[in-house]
């Protein structure tokens, strides 16, 4: 026994010499040699597959690990975790909702002006970089069942007012108190509220028209369930919906630790129409396909946006 022990000491001893001072990396215990990239992301199928989209294409064009932070309660929570180092990147941020929420300020209503507000003030207050749009808005739509529709011509969102109270409003949780682009704010603009308004989450929304249990729903431009479930969008006859153009935002220390996210962003500027992400929306909540799959396809189609030469 003695000798078996002595011989085990020996040949560690032996192997040590030989190795001389080269590390041996012992699993467990070595670091990885990748830096880190954080993404997070909100809980909605849009944000997942653009997050999906940022995410497929860092990893094409970098060696950089990513780490994706999904199911954030809203759009403040994500900002919290930016501010506090927690998340790196959020692919999914609209202007409308980022001035009346992480800026506390009233909406602007020329899409423009709205993006240079935001643009100029996440830099000065959060030091972070809010890119240009990706080339899609996605803003509240007031939609209405399209048998309704057709039966009554209705096709702007004054034509409900004539029967606004035989209507059931079904509605986001999160849009009924909104300051500004909120319940309030709308029947202000418009001069009248609906028979009933039925908050709950988006998904219950549409279960609940598809049951002709709501006449009325409002819904996100690009969600591609409006198709599938025959609902007819309605005019915004009177611009009281603010601009919701949808861009990523990142924290100015880590566009500076790696200089090639931001070249990686900007190939994403313009590059996704509305008319893509309502059908790329369509096939993940419709045809059930995961958002990394469909984010995938998407990029391959586009050879993840290569430069030309």
């Amino acid at each position: 026994m003695k000798k078996s022990v002595l011989f085990i000491l020996l040949s560690m001893i032996l192997l040590v010499a030989m190795t001389g001072c080269s590390s041996v990396a012992l699993p467990g215990l070595s670091g990885s040699s990748k830096d880190t990239v954080k993404i997070g992301y909100i809980s909605t199928t849009e944000s997942a597959i653009v997050a999906n989209i940022v995410s497929q294409m860092i990893t094409h064009y970098t060696d950089l690990h990513v780490d994706t932070i999904g199911n954030l309660g809203s759009s403040i929570v994500q900002q919290k975790a930016m501010v506090n180092g927690e998340v790196d990147i959020t692919p999914t941020r609209y202007t409308g909702t980022d001035l009346s929420g992480a800026l506390g300020m009233d909406p602007v209503k020329d899409p423009d002006k709205a993006m240079a507000i935001v643009q100029k003030a996440f830099k000065k207050r959060f030091n972070q970089t809010y890119f240009d749009s990706y080339g899609f808005e996605n803003t509240y739509a007031f939609t209405v069942r399209g048998d309704l529709a057709k039966k009554d011509h209705l096709t702007k969102v004054s034509d409900l007012k004539k029967y606004a109270d035989q209507l059931k409003f079904g509605v986001d949780n999160s849009w009924v108190h909104r300051k500004g682009d909120g319940y309030d704010g709308f029947q202000k603009t418009y001069g009248f509220k609906f028979a009933d308004a039925y908050p709950m989450q988006i998904g219950l929304v549409y279960k609940a028209v598809a049951n002709n249990k709501m006449d009325v729903v409002l819904a996100y431009s690009t969600d591609g369930r409006i198709k599938a479930f025959d609902l007819k969008t309605l005019k915004d006859d009177k611009h009281f919906f603010p601009p919701y153009d949808a861009a990523p935002v990142a924290r100015n220390e880590i566009l500076r630790k790696h200089p090639e996210l931001k070249t990686i962003l900007q190939k994403l500027v313009g590059k996704i129409s509305t008319k893509a992400m309502t059908q790329m929306n369509y096939e993940a909540d419709v045809e059930l396909k995961e958002p990394s799959v469909v984010a995938k396809n998407f990029l391959q189609q586009h050879h993840y946006f290569e430069d030309k030469k």
